[in-house]
């Protein structure tokens, strides 16, 4: 029999959607399936506030669907934090100048089959996934892992990998009440109560981690399970927070890692009776803002060296001091990506262990950005420590390489180390989210790097968010406000 046409074969196979090794591994995902006996499998994307969204098939189902895609309603592109459709999609091009967007058509969901993972906590369930396609095959421009490859493609034009490490805190409470009684089903809806499992303030302490971890011991052997690079579990400073990290991995791992270890613990953790949060700062008394450190370095294209190590006193070689300096320079703007919420500027205070103004020291937890190695150390890197934790892991890591390229390119100078964090003048970061997205709307690097529609519908998307706090909690605040508790506590 002669072989089928791209033309007469499967979604993937006439638009090409997949190279040879993801071939090869939805082939090894059908006999796993096939194996284990699993029963269904979720094909889940990331979605602009990277938070999953999907559907789940059958097993039977499964290995058709891969390679044919699965429909999802292109509304879900178009949602605020609440869920609200923010913008006009009955109208000509849906309000996007799109007409594949126009009227809450369909798009595709294609399984990227080297991501497939047997989810321990589910009864014989499978995961993947995927990207996202319009029924044409054209590339949906509002993809967040597409950007982010995007990134990375044109940071490998430039002769460099990015490899990055993750360090995430998040809040880990005992459910008390889930507040399903049809008048909580508000929309958003009312946010669950919950009580701590430890009262914090002893950081580090063998009491504190004995504390909690009963609890922890659930996440961190599904995380494991997972197969994801877990490196440390730890006690944090406030009351029920906690801190995982993982091992550098290169490229687009390190988002994809982050996307499933924030779904996983939060799936985990409910079906025990716990929940977590990685919202920034919870609207509950005495609690700490958590934060996601992103250690960051570049690695050489042909040698794999790393290409911020120097042997010398200064730690940083010249192209690692130029993308510092673009790091610095557009860190107002790239706070849109890195803090994507109302609620994570509340975490930007003098004397908290939290940056307020855009400045780098050496191994100085009071800075933005905090510079750790030795001379001629292969371990050298960035410690970003601007984002938080609910942030879209494919737009922070994607911002990051924009702005580091754009420093190399223009060979910008990050000035002197801080050595005083709190007292070195500086540009100050955004106050708020309306400040970070007016800066992001007219930073051309950004404009450049993502596109300026893609720009455009992210900052339309934020601005409806900063309009209905604006609007509901009553203007700005200092305080964590109860519209922030219900917006952000369950949903990250």
């Amino acid at each position: 029999m002669p072989p089928r046409s791209r033309k007469s074969g499967s979604f993937v196979e006439r638009h090409g959607l997949w190279d040879d090794a993801q071939a090869k591994a939805a082939a090894q995902v059908e006999r796993i399936i096939a194996k284990e006996k699993l029963e269904v499998v979720r094909f889940s994307f990331a979605d602009q506030h990277g938070v999953l969204r999907g559907k789940t098939l059958l097993a039977a189902e499964a290995a058709q669907a891969m390679r044919a895609g699965v429909t999802m309603t292109t509304t879900l592109l178009a949602k605020d934090t609440a869920h609200r459709t923010v913008y006009p999609v009955f109208t000509p091009g849906g309000g996007f100048a799109i007409p594949e967007m126009q009227g809450g058509g369909d798009f595709v969901m294609v399984a990227d089959p080297s991501t497939f993972r047997i989810l321990p906590w589910a009864n014989k369930t499978g995961w993947l996934l995927c990207d996202i396609y319009f029924t044409n095959g054209k590339p949906v421009p509002y993809s967040t892992r597409a950007r982010c490859r995007d990134a990375l493609a044109t940071l490998a034009k430039a002769g460099f990998n990015f490899v990055a490490g993750l360090e995430i805190e998040f809040h880990l409470f005992k459910l008390e009440n889930p507040r399903l009684t049809p008048s909580d089903a508000t929309w958003p809806p009312e946010a669950p109560e919950v009580s701590l499992l430890t009262q914090g303030y002893q950081y580090l302490t063998e009491s504190r981690v004995d504390m909690i971890d009963p609890a922890v011991e659930i996440l961190r052997r599904g995380v494991e399970q997972l197969d994801l690079p877990l490196r440390s579990v730890e006690v944090e400073l406030g009351p029920s927070q906690c801190e995982f990290t993982f091992r550098p991995q290169a490229g687009l791992a390190s988002a994809d890692t982050m996307v499933l270890f924030r779904a996983a613990v939060k799936q985990i953790a409910r079906r025990n009776g716990y929940l977590a949060s990685f919202m920034c700062r919870p609207a509950l008394p005495n609690v700490m803002s958590s934060g996601w450190h992103l250690h960051q370095s570049l690695a050489e294209g042909r040698s794999a060296r790393n290409a911020f190590a120097f042997d010398h006193p200064d730690l940083l070689s010249t192209v690692g001091k130029y993308y510092l300096g673009g790091l610095l320079a557009h860190a107002r703007s790239a706070a849109a990506f890195a803090t994507p919420t109302i609620n994570g500027y509340k975490r930007y205070r003098p004397y908290s262990l939290a940056p307020d103004r855009a400045i780098w020291g050496r191994d100085n937890r009071g800075v933005m950005v905090r510079v750790l190695g030795q001379p001629g150390d292969p371990g050298t890197r960035l410690e970003n420590r601007v984002g938080e934790p609910a942030a879209n892991p494919y737009l922070y890591v994607a911002s990051q390489i924009y702005c580091g390229l754009d420093g190399i390119a223009r060979r910008l100078d990050p000035g002197a180390s801080a050595d005083t964090p709190y007292e070195t003048a500086a540009a100050p970061l955004p106050k708020n989210l309306a400040e970070a997205v007016a800066a992001l709307r007219v930073d051309e690097v950004f404009r450049a790097g993502f596109g300026a529609g893609f720009v455009d519908y992210y900052t339309h998307i934020k601005a409806a968010e900063v309009e209905r706090y604006e609007k509901e909690a009553g203007g700005d605040h200092p305080d964590v406000t109860p519209w922030e508790q219900k917006e952000y506590l369950d949903l990250f």
